[in-house]
């Protein structure tokens, strides 16, 4: 079907310059682009419903005879109506057509007619406004397309059904027989003749199953393609697992969900061959850091040097503080290097890790800086992966020769998103959360409420609890969005007046934000008024409310987040969204985080509602845009994944002459018009 990429769309009878053009802006340039420019829907004609069946139930088809018609009658601004009863044979239903008097003629009494529209039902009668009509011969599926303002789902139907008579009766399938024949996937030709025009809902459902196989079936060996490099050696194997020893300087007993992935990361970096390339997950204080811990313990024992990156200086400050107390008496040298350490105390970081003193360093990105040499680095963690961009993440690790990789994620991704993304990690999941957590109620309230928040938050000072409230912005500005700056003016006008509130924020020096912080975690502030830099890493078990204003400005798994900074405790504790937000997407959205505590089914909405490329807020991995698969297509999705490594274990490079379709396939899924450059070069 290659060539087909080739011939112009021009070349459709009726489509010249100007269709062409309308074309383009939907992507489509050439007849093989245009079969593949697939229906996002279906107007199903198939298979008529009763009349008193389709009342409220949106778009329908009705088989229905005319048994009476009123004569067009021209009403306001020249608009012409006329109506018609039908009957299904139980039923009577009332059809109203609008400035279409062709009709008239066509709808003769006794005649039978499928319509196509939504009924809804009155005091007296079901009615039906402004239907598509076809004569009851003309039972389909018909295909709906993405459309312009200017090129409607009809003429590009038109368009299709003339490609398809270019389309020769037998492809040449990219994908190998073999490979069609294990997963019970149609043919190429089959399933672009059923995915536009299906005969059936069976071939319809063959097509799709074909469609979705093959797309993802091509994401993933580009993403194979991509990362194969990375894993051909294997430097720094470890001799000895030293999780027992590690163990007993843990001042409680890990779930056996963590004991359970650091097994699986101790074999990976034990075996021979590849190093390992692991991706752990796990929802707010599963207990991640326990397991990075106990993998730089055992690496560092083995006389590796271990990276360990973090997104914000108050993350690192809390990782370096809690693994210096609990490593303290192990012998095994732990530096902390952020954009704010001192030139002297960085000069002798430098040379520490250089020399190989150093076993252990946590950092934000200053771990990047070209001045910053390993001895000897084996292990390299990233903590809140998703906020480092892929290329920053590499970078570190080619600090090391091909050291071993942990990416781990507070923020829970679905499984299906990290299979896409990272299709060439393993995939670790901590599914357990420790003994004696609480579970954290949630409201969403709107902000006539205030007053009675405002009182509560001062219950529970009063108790002795303490009590954060996140804004959007820091400063204010001609929005109605709420910042922390003025925020803190707000509270001392109410009932909270007498308490100690601080304010945190990213725009803070370091030194600043560490000292509120510590002050925070010690009691001394009642109140703190942030920005989402609290967000990740804080650990406060004492404080047991976290208010956020204008919750629509933030996503699910954010505002997860943000929870996640309470009931870290053995006290109840307690989100208060509030909103004046009346969209109902909207609330329907934030209602999610009050049904749940659970942040892969929060993810898992989050991803539905806001799709993949938003779902981190910013575009860090490269996912190229999918046409058809969906991300609940998980058994498709394995089922490409396993296929792809197949395909990759026998022919890398898919140079082979039966892989060729799909090389131009990943070409093509993989190619960026930015730059003009395809996965591996110009397209």
């Amino acid at each position: 079907m290659g060539s087909l990429f080739r011939i112009p769309i021009q070349n459709l009878d009726k489509v010249g310059p100007k269709k062409a053009e309308q074309f383009h802006r939907l992507g489509v340039d050439s007849i093989g682009e245009l079969l593949r420019f697939y229906p996002r829907s279906y107007e199903d004609w198939s298979c008529p419903v009763a009349i008193n069946r389709a009342a409220g139930k949106g778009n329908c088809c009705i088989r229905a005879t005319v048994i009476s018609s009123s004569s067009p009658v021209r009403v306001r601004n020249g608009m012409t109506i006329f109506k018609i009863n039908v009957t299904d044979g139980g039923d009577f239903m009332e059809v109203i057509f609008f400035n279409r008097t062709f009709l008239y003629e066509k709808l003769r009494k006794g005649c039978t007619f499928l319509f196509y529209g939504t009924v809804r039902y009155t005091d007296t009668n079901y009615v039906m406004t402004s239907p598509q009509v076809e004569t009851d011969s003309q039972k389909m599926i018909r295909p709906i397309y993405p459309q312009t303002a200017s090129l409607s789902s009809k003429q590009i139907e038109k368009a299709v059904a003339a490609a398809l008579k270019m389309l020769p009766e037998k492809t040449n399938d990219p994908i190998p027989a073999a490979i069609l024949e294990k997963y019970e996937i149609c043919p190429l030709d089959e399933a672009i003749r059923d995915i536009h025009f299906p005969k059936n809902h069976q071939a319809l459902t063959a097509a799709r199953k074909r469609i979705v196989f093959e797309e993802l079936l091509v994401l993933q060996l580009g993403v194979g393609m991509k990362s194969s490099d990375r894993l051909t050696t294997h430097s720094y194997p470890i001799e000895q697992d030293y999780t027992d020893e590690f163990l007993k300087y843990l001042p409680y007993t890990p779930t056996n969900a963590q004991l359970r992935v650091i097994a699986q990361c101790i074999d990976d970096m034990k075996a021979e061959g590849s190093p390992m390339n692991r991706l752990i997950q796990g929802d707010v204080g599963s207990g991640k850091t326990a397991v990075a811990a106990a993998l730089c313990y055992t690496a560092a024992k083995n006389g590796l040097q271990c990276a360990f990156m973090v997104p914000t200086e108050i993350l690192a400050e809390q990782h370096y503080r809690s693994l210096s107390e609990l490593l303290k008496d192990t012998g095994i040298y732990i530096d902390l290097l952020t954009g704010s350490t001192g030139t002297a105390q960085k000069r002798r970081i430098l040379t520490s890790l250089e020399c190989g003193l150093t076993k252990i360093v946590i950092g934000t990105h200053a771990l990047l800086s070209p001045t910053v040499i390993f001895d000897r680095l084996g292990l390299v963690i990233t903590d809140e992966q998703h906020r480092f961009g892929v290329s920053q993440r590499a970078a570190l690790s080619a600090k090391g020769n091909y050291p071993h990789i942990a990416v781990m994620s507070a923020t829970p991704i679905p499984r299906t998103l990290a299979l896409m993304i990272f299709g060439d990690l393993d995939l670790s999941i901590i599914d357990e959360m420790p003994p004696g957590r609480i579970k954290t109620d949630t409201f969403l309230v709107n902000g006539e409420k205030r007053r009675r928040i405002y009182n509560f938050l001062k219950k529970q000072i009063d108790s002795g609890h303490q009590c954060y409230v996140v804004c959007p912005l820091v400063e204010q500005n001609d929005t109605e969005m709420h910042s922390a700056e003025e925020y803190i003016k707000t509270l001392q006008g109410t009932v909270l007046k007498d308490c100690r509130i601080a304010l945190l924020h990213g725009k803070m020096r370091a030194a600043e934000k560490d000292g509120i912080m510590c002050a925070f975690a010690a009691g001394e502030i009642d109140i703190l008024v942030a920005t989402t830099v609290i967000e990740v890493g804080v650990n406060v078990p004492n404080a047991t409310v976290m208010l956020i204003e204008n919750a629509e400005r933030f996503g699910l798994s954010q505002l997860h987040q943000l929870r996640g900074r309470v009931g870290r405790g053995t006290e109840k504790s307690y989100c208060i969204m509030i909103t004046n937000s009346e969209n109902p997407a909207t609330l329907e959205r934030l209602t999610v985080m009050c049904l749940t505590n659970d942040g892969f089914k929060i993810a898992d909405e989050d991803l539905r509602l806001r799709g993949p490329g938003d779902f981190f807020g910013t575009r860090q991995h490269g996912l190229p845009a999918l046409k058809t698969a969906r991300l609940s297509d998980m058994a498709s999705l394995e089922n490409a994944r396993s296929a792809a490594r197949e395909i990759l274990a026998e022919d890398p490079s898919l140079s082979q002459k039966e892989h060729r379709g799909l090389l131009f396939d990943v070409q093509r899924l993989f190619y960026s018009t930015e730059t003009g450059k395809g996965l591996f070069g110009s397209a």
